[in-house]
């Protein structure tokens, strides 16, 4: 399925010239950045070179003009201070700084642009202005090395535009003693992020009111050539999961408002299956795999996570308790002399079935055994129905989440690993995750910072570009896991 949900990034490049230097040599290296990005695609050159504001206003209005919703303003030179820096304010998009390397120790005289030290003086101005721009971690580069991090780039202003745009719609509350899930509301809006908060009723209602849509035969039939014969063990449950997904996209469209992006956040316990007569599972499985991600117990801020995800990546992503350890037998047949990790490095990662088909080993619906037992008596499933079950497919992933303290402070964490190919012999939508010093990561991190226990997977390795983002969103306290003899600050130095 498409990405349906997330920024097309159009992003074009700016040159500025301080007056004093001579101006055809930030021009000549931008249209060498412009050729060497075409590997990548294409690069708007904004052919109008600022000079002083009266340039950057026209820059600025040539840019918008030609459909740009990011920007690079690229120092050919030392650049104008003032200039270069009201480009962040007056441009309606993400905005790069990135600054020329000298070409060649053969014309250091009108050769040399001294872009290494303009930089300096831009940064300095972009902090008296109080405006953001994204600098790279060495912003100062060759026409090839420019080009690479405006590649770079264009996930971050993904992300960001993304988050500009991004509605999360919930249906609530939360379930009883999900404390975990507490989601204060004044940081989202901080990151211009809104929140539109329903009741699990309103759901209802809206559900009861899409019965004998004439669009539920065609997308239960979609459903059905999406998991096969061998996946789809419950045909007549299709158009009840149908009815639901029609339900979500109805109400997306129509409560979008002046947002373009829309994450939700529902419940789907305890009462859920009682009133729907199945689990949303599948569903939210389904509406990620488009971009859409539907994170489960009402869980904002995991929504928040998974759309970032989405972005960065453009991929889907899913969201996981870190749920149990492996046990030792199982580790020890397994896992042990097939990789350099110990048993404290793994875990399983498992929720009821909201992972994607695209992102499992083989996948199937199935029914919600812990809610059987406590909804059905452990007898035959039919409200329980509707998860999406099976082994999450062995790769590299990257496990990040983005929360609100209680008392409102963003903090976050990021971890690089894998999901091993080893079979899990258990439930739900799950895998065996690999983290390089997952234990002390799990004490000094996620244990010490009172983080939830849902974490947000994205599959890759993403940890650079998710760091920078939430550099740029103003996330101070970024955790991630310590590689072996680096110390927590809460770790004990004698054990």
């Amino acid at each position: 399925m498409a990405m349906s949900n997330i920024p097309e990034v159009k992003c074009g490049i700016l040159s500025v010239s301080r007056d004093c230097f001579i101006i055809s040599l930030s021009e000549n290296r931008r249209k060498a950045i412009v050729e060497a990005y075409k590997k990548y695609g294409d690069l708007y050159e904004v052919q109008k070179t600022v000079e002083n504001e009266t340039d950057m206003l026209a820059a600025v209005q040539e840019a918008k003009d030609a459909g740009c919703n990011a920007l690079v303003v690229f120092l050919g030179n030392f650049g104008p201070e003032t200039p270069e820096t009201l480009v962040a304010k007056y441009f309606d998009g993400p905005v790069m700084y990135v600054a020329a390397a000298e070409e060649t120790g053969k014309n250091l005289i009108n050769g040399r642009g001294d872009a290494f030290c303009g930089m300096l003086n831009c940064s300095y101005n972009l902090g008296l202005r109080h405006l953001k721009g994204f600098i790279p971690a060495y912003p100062v580069g060759t026409a090839a090395e420019l080009a690479d991090m405006i590649a770079e780039f264009q996930p971050v202003a993904r992300t960001l535009l993304g988050l500009q745009g991004l509605k999360i719609i919930t249906f609530g509350p939360r379930p009883q003693d999900f404390f975990a899930c507490n989601a204060p509301i004044a940081p989202l809006y901080d990151l211009g992020v809104e929140v539109e908060e329903n009741s699990e009723l309103d759901l209802l209602v809206s559900y009861r009111a899409h019965k004998d849509d004439p669009r539920i035969q065609d997308v239960a039939a979609d459903m059905a050539k999406e998991l096969g014969k061998e996946g789809n063990p419950y045909p007549d449950l299709l158009p009840r999961m149908a009815q639901y997904e029609l339900t979500l996209l109805d109400w997306m469209e129509a409560h979008k408002g002046a947002r373009k992006y829309v994450a939700f956040a529902n419940k789907c316990w305890p009462a859920f299956p009682s009133e729907f007569g199945f689990e949303p599972c599948y569903v939210n499985s389904r509406l990620v795999s488009r971009g859409i991600p539907v994170a489960c117990e009402v869980d904002i801020y995991g929504a928040l996570s998974e759309y970032i995800g989405l972005c960065v990546s453009g991929d889907a992503v899913t969201l996981l308790d870190i749920n149990n350890s492996v046990p030792r037998d199982l580790f020890d047949e397994t896992i042990k002399g097939t990789k350099s990790y110990t048993l404290e490095d793994t875990f399983m990662g498992f929720h009821c079935g909201n992972t994607p088909l695209c992102k499992l080993k083989k996948g199937g619906v199935k029914y919600q055994l812990i809610q059987n037992r406590l909804l059905e008596n452990g007898g035959t499933p039919d409200i329980t129905r509707g998860t999406l079950e099976g082994d999450i497919a062995a790769g590299d992933i990257t496990f990040y989440r983005l929360q609100s303290t209680a008392d409102g402070k963003l903090r976050a964490y990021i971890a690089e690993g894998e999901v091993l190919p080893a079979a899990t012999n258990s439930f739900g939508g799950i895998g065996i995750f690999a983290i390089p010093e997952m234990g002390r990561f799990y004490r000094h991190v996620l244990i010490e910072k009172r983080f939830p226990h849902h974490g947000a997977v994205a599959f890759g390795h993403f940890g650079k570009t998710i760091f920078d983002i939430l550099r740029q969103l103003g996330v101070e306290d970024i955790s991630y896991n310590q590689p072996k003899g680096v110390r927590y600050p809460s770790e004990n130095p004698f054990a």
